[in-house]
């Protein structure tokens, strides 16, 4: 039991809480007749097998970077096998479009979570005349409450995020035998034939409200994505016992329908048939399940935006790290309301969680699209033939659900696109404008620039101590430099280029000196995985450098392009580089370069 518990509390919120919603959205597109049940039960146990079981705790998760899973490291993986091209370019655009799916589905998650456990309070007597907005309201209340509390961090309750959701797994199943013992024959659902059955009875309708169906598995990205919190072997045993819980419970709604077609918000009404004096209780863990789906959801945005920042997809933004023993609680404030003000706007633009299912699905659908081809493209790469099978055949059925979800778009589906769009624009923007800026700011060489650094270290006169200046690349020097040195003639005695590079790799920091290069010029080259935090201060100290001066660049970019206004906002708001690693203020010099693009 004690290695389930994390994971649970981590990894499974998500998925955990998908039977709140998802066969009551879907039967208000279908009749609950005998065949649309079992049909549909055998659709929700065949996606949890290919989707989830299959695609990640499977395929994906046999792929890893030091045990780090995620979009990113497949992008890596991918990049390693390829020579730099377009296929390379397309990877890369293939990645920023699953991150940007990944924080669409981060705003959508919360909100429909929130949204329908609160709404089962109307199944309470003394609520029951409740009305909608008061509904929004008290969701709302608990999001804002929620991201209000990221800035804390939550290693303080992360504790007891196991206990409360073994409790809500433990709920699921109980009520969902209880349910099943009335009418066993929804077992038989498992047969496929039944799924095969109700596309062959509905036709194209049929495989549309597969577009409702992927709300089963909406969280099963986290299996991989979070593995490198926790490690393959927990969540994949975690899963296994979510695996049946999850199914008992779809079951035993399944069950409670064919006995009361009229049921509404199904999973609340069969537990209050059931037992109604525990029904308040199972409402509280209801709610408190979904805000941990929403933490885990909050916590996920963060990991993904700060590998961004560390690979360079992402303008840098300020990154407050809430945990001196966990280096993966960290807080981005930029992102906490970004995701805030997205979810209480999802909310009342929806006003009810079946309005909001019909956003829903797409993002997920649509990552799980780019998982699927990239691991296949791995496996085909790597000539593992028989994963790379089954990684096709996983791929045409993302692209199934991908297709059916595209019908969601006029009934709000849009939102999802729009919200992923934000993200996506920022990227492509941001990493194809440093490009450019880089260009335009024509670095010089080192060979020339070593000729006339010689002359003018010997023939000027020398400043006492130490100056670091920061470098992108160890070959070429950036004009900021050369502004410094040789236009206003600033030499120290001891010159000092500092470069900081990201491996491919998630983890590791090795640093050190360069050769000689010249007299009064040493290089000084860091090299650490992305998901690494760096205490660059602490690596300078240990390494014997005491600078008396820090010298960094700051572009101010001139253009008349539209797009190249954008990225150069972007560019005043990040914190510049050396503010980014947080090194003394009192020491840090910005040289201006005006740079045309």
């Amino acid at each position: 039991m004690k290695g389930l518990l994390e994971p649970l509390g981590l990894v499974f919120g998500d998925i955990g809480t998908s039977p709140i919603y998802t066969l009551t959205v879907i039967f208000l597109l279908l009749k609950p007749t005998e065949a649309n049940v079992l049909g549909v039960l055998s659709l929700v146990t065949w996606t949890l097998i290919i989707l989830v079981s299959a695609q990640y705790a499977w395929l994906a998760m046999s792929l890893s970077r030091e045990g780090e899973g995620g979009a990113i490291v497949l992008k890596e993986i991918l990049l390693s096998h390829l020579k730099p091209g377009r296929r390379a370019v397309f990877i890369m655009i293939l990645s920023c479009v699953s991150v940007s799916l990944m924080i669409g589905d981060g705003v959508i998650t919360p909100a429909i979570s929130i949204l329908s456990a609160v709404e089962g309070t109307r199944l309470i007597p003394a609520f029951s005349d409740l009305g909608q907005d008061k509904l929004i309201i008290a969701s709302a209340a608990i999001a804002v409450a929620l991201f209000l509390f990221q800035r804390h961090g939550t290693e303080k309750v992360a504790g007891a995020f196991g206990p409360v959701m073994v409790v809500w797994f433990l709920a699921l199943a109980v009520s969902g035998i209880a349910s099943i013992s009335t009418m066993p024959k929804v077992l038989s659902a498992v047969n496929p034939y039944y799924a095969v059955t109700f596309f062959a009875n509905h036709g194209i309708a049929g495989f549309f409200i597969l577009g409702e169906v992927i709300l089963c598995a909406t969280g099963g990205e986290a299996l991989y994505a979070d593995m490198g919190h926790i490690g393959a072997k927990p969540i994949i045993k975690a899963w296994r016992v979510v695996f049946f819980a999850l199914l008992l419970n779809y079951f035993g709604q399944g069950a409670y329908l064919l006995q009361n077609p009229k049921a509404g918000n199904i999973l609340f009404e069969m537990v209050y048939s059931q037992a109604e004096v525990v029904y308040i209780p199972f409402l509280l863990l209801s709610v408190m399940a979904t805000i941990i789906a929403s933490q885990a959801m909050i916590s996920g945005m963060f990991s993904i935006v700060f590998q961004g920042i560390s690979t360079n997809i992402f303008p840098r933004m300020k990154v407050d790290f809430t945990s001196t023993r966990l280096r993966s609680q960290i807080y981005i404030g930029f992102v906490n309301w970004f995701l805030l003000l997205s979810v209480i706007f999802i909310m009342m633009e929806f006003g009810e969680s079946a309005k909001l299912a019909a956003a829903y699905g797409i993002a997920v659908s649509g990552a799980m699209t780019v998982t699927g081809i990239m691991m296949t493209w791995i496996f085909i790469m790597r000539r593992a033939w028989v994963k790379a099978a089954a990684g096709f055949v996983i791929m045409v059925v993302d692209w199934a659900f991908f297709t059916a979800c595209m019908t969601k778009i006029p009934h709000g589906g849009y939102w999802s696109l729009l919200i992923a769009s934000a993200p996506l624009t920022m990227i492509l923007i941001y990493i194809y404008g440093q490009r450019r800026l880089y260009r335009s700011m024509r670095p010089v060489e080192m060979g020339l620039f070593l000729d006339q650094f010689k002359m003018l270290y010997s023939a000027s006169s020398r400043i006492k101590g130490t100056a670091l200046y920061f470098i992108r690349d160890t070959e070429r020097i950036p004009p900021y430099i050369l502004h410094t040195m040789f236009k206003n003639g600033i030499i120290y005695e001891d010159n000092l280029f500092v470069s900081v590079k990201t491996l491919e790799t998630p983890f590791g920091v090795n640093y050190f000196f360069r050769g000689g290069i010249a007299d009064g010029l040493r290089v000084f080259e860091i090299n650490l995985g992305y998901q690494e935090v760096l205490d660059l201060e602490s690596i300078l100290r240990k390494s014997g450098i005491n600078e008396k001066t820090i010298f960094y660049g700051v572009e101010d970019i001139v253009t008349k392009n539209f797009i190249w206004r954008i990225f150069a906002l972007m560019k005043t708001l990040s914190p510049a580089y050396v503010k980014f690693y947080k090194l003394p203020s009192n020491r840090l010099h910005g040289v201006v370069t005006r740079v045309d693009m």
